[in-house]
């Protein structure tokens, strides 16, 4: 039986928070940008290029309607963060609206059935950024002939469509009508395609093809492996088929701008989608901005170019340590530095791998004495002082006080400064000896050298790995800050090579008892604590390795019993004992949480918030404001 209650509350949601009914889709203005080549025949007027129901946003009451033009300049480090457009645009079948309520986007309308059945509504002549329709046909050649294509995927489907090993019944009902269904409840999946990290269950079909050994020319496929240099048929539309990369400009996309740069290039141009289903209550078709404008950088000259005035909008690559720099350039550089604040578990978090190689390090990290002593004998006071402004909170890896499901204990056990005990507890476990220089001696006479890899991407994560080894000092530890490129870092992590590592913590540090506890059981090879047993999850026991402590076997346990109950106690009741484990285990180590996020907006730049939050999932970083919506002025 369809939970009425469930789609009345989404629908509900949808129409208040968009402003979305037929009755309410303005008369439709062209864009200026667009008006020569309409003129010219080049392309259909604004009213064939939409579909039938566009999605139609409302400015908040503090916005002003926006004018269309010009171009948003942004500072990226590496070539590879032209992906970052696809995280500013934030298009997705469903999406979170500023509430966190999942809304539809580029589905009309969504029906579900006890979280197992889900059924997509696509509007109605709907198109790809090249004119072409998008339809049921663009997720049937996903499902059967990207991810059921042995040669393409062959490992089968993604781990984002199984339930328990089982994939989904997938059903292509019309043109615009698709449904997807399991025998088990999957309450991941709504999460999952609205999630920052892209999970597309649609490729262009008509634009895919030509590289495909079903459809293509055999002679003329051979020709383009050859051309591309690539080793098979599958290689080259793995290589043509990149949605989140935006490095094939040919590619058609559904996004608000389209990447018209092909690597290798310092500077890339992603121009207006002229077929983006989405327009504001005057009728004009969004996004606001002609071109989005991403300029090459050395990251640590990111911060001085954004204060120099060369990004119209820029938050990669800054952090808080630059707020005093950029808010002294302000006025002569013309922009504002905005302040939001960040909504992960932990801002700064080390990482003891459980999973390590080493036999001798293994066994001390997985010794719950060693971790409480590492946390214990961290002075986050000192480095919200000296770092923070005494602003952020001094916490575990952990829910944040907004949430619902926040207790203090959370935040505080084992991570109170006690240097006394934390001397303690290393004498327990029999590391009492030591070398000249007062280093503890490790059962095989090795100095306790611990080795922190970073992806040393900001100066942030070096100044507080230095506060720390200060710390760690006056209880025997020598602490090394090892950076290296991210890739490196997290296949390091990945292979058990590295010992501890650094990264933020719970992506989402305000969750309710509805929200997927998946981040901390493990469950995925980016749980950097426990990668190998995540591992073992995703690919069900193909590799990796299995559980072997009994903590966390118990969190792995209770993800599961969440994932098949509906019932909100319960749910609630499986979060709070999670959270007691992590508290209690110190499985990761917190340092500081809730810190702000600077955001560099060029005073021209109107309708991005003065206050909001800073998050990569949910929260897209700026995604979840409709940038969109974003204009410039004169």
């Amino acid at each position: 039986m369809k939970t009425a209650l469930r789609l009345a509350a989404f629908a509900t949601a949808f129409v208040a928070s968009m402003g979305i009914a037929r009755a309410q889709t303005p008369d439709l203005q062209e864009t200026p940008a667009l008006a020569a080549e309409v003129a010219a025949g080049k392309l259909p007027p604004v009213a064939q290029r939409l579909p039938e129901n566009p999605l139609v946003v409302s400015t908040r009451p503090e916005q002003e309607a926006g004018q269309p033009g010009g171009d948003l300049r942004t500072l990226i480090g590496r070539a590879r963060d032209v992906r970052l457009l696809n995280v500013i645009g934030y298009t997705r079948l469903v999406i979170y609206n500023e509430q966190y309520k999942f809304v539809p986007d580029l589905a009309e309308k969504i029906e579900i059935e006890d979280d197992r059945i889900f059924t997509f509504h696509l509007r109605k002549g709907h198109r790809w950024s090249d004119g072409h329709p998008f339809t049921s046909d663009d997720f049937r050649y996903y499902w059967e002939d990207v991810a059921n294509n042995k040669d393409i995927s062959p490992a089968g489907p993604p781990v984002d469509l199984l339930v328990d090993g089982e994939r989904p019944k997938v059903e292509f009902i019309d043109e615009t009508t698709i449904r997807y269904s399991w025998s088990k409840r999957n309450p991941a999946f709504l999460p999952r395609i609205a999630g920052t990290s892209a999970f597309y269950l649609y490729r262009p079909a008509h634009y895919l093809k030509q590289f495909h050994a079903r459809y293509a020319d055999p002679q003329k496929l051979t020709a383009l492996v050859a051309r591309d240099k690539r080793a098979s048929w599958a290689a080259l539309h793995n290589r043509m088929d990149n949605m989140v990369e935006s490095d094939n400009p040919d590619l058609p996309s559904l996004d608000a701008w389209t990447m018209t740069t092909r690597p290798p290039a310092i500077r890339f141009v992603a121009v207006r989608n002229p077929y983006f289903h989405r327009i504001d209550a005057n009728g004009r078709q969004l996004p606001y901005i002609d071109r989005v404008i991403f300029n090459q950088a050395d990251t640590k000259l990111i911060p001085a170019k954004a204060g120099a005035g060369e990004a119209d909008l820029q938050f990669r690559n800054i952090s808080f340590n630059n707020f005093t720099f950029l808010k002294e350039n302000e006025k002569r550089a013309g922009y504002r530095t905005l302040l939001w604040r960040t909504a992960k578990g932990s801002h700064f978090t080390l990482y003891p791998n459980l999973n390590a190689n080493d036999p001798i390090w293994r066994q001390l990290l997985r010794d719950v004495r060693f971790r409480h002593a590492l946390s214990l004998a961290i002075d986050r006071q000192a480095i919200n002082e000296s770092l923070y402004f005494g602003l952020a909170i001094e916490s575990n890896n952990t829910v944040l006080p907004d949430s619902p499901l926040f207790k203090p204990e959370y935040q505080s056990t084992n991570a109170t400064l006690d240097m006394a005990t934390a001397n303690r507890l290393l004498d327990e476990i029999g590391l009492t000896r030591r070398d000249g220089d007062g280093i503890r001696l490790m059962s095989n006479g090795k100095p306790l050298e611990i080795v922190v890899e970073t992806a040393g991407e900001d100066t942030e994560q070096t100044d507080v790995l230095e506060l720390i080894g200060e710390n760690w000092a006056r209880i025997g530890i020598k602490l090394f800050a090892k950076p290296s490129q991210r890739d490196v870092v997290r296949n390091r992590i990945f292979s058990g090579e590295a010992i501890m590592s650094v990264w933020t913590g719970l992506e989402n540090g305000l969750p309710t008892a509805n929200t997927n506890p998946h981040e901390l059981a493990p469950t995925t090879q980016y749980g950097l604590q426990w990668p190998k047993w995540g591992q073992w999850h995703e690919t069900r026991g193909q590799s990796g390795e299995a559980i072997d402590m009994p903590a966390a076997r118990e969190l792995y346990d209770l993800y599961e019993a969440w994932m098949e109950t509906s019932d909100e106690a319960q749910r609630q009741r499986i979060w709070q004992r999670m959270l007691t484990i992590h508290a209690e285990q110190t499985f990761s180590i917190g340092v500081i949480s809730g810190i702000f996020q600077p955001i560099v907006a060029s005073r021209k730049l109107a309708n991005i918030p003065k206050e909001g939050v800073f998050n990569w999932d949910p929260g897209a970083f700026v995604g979840l404001y409709r940038p969109e919506t974003f204009w410039l002025r004169p």
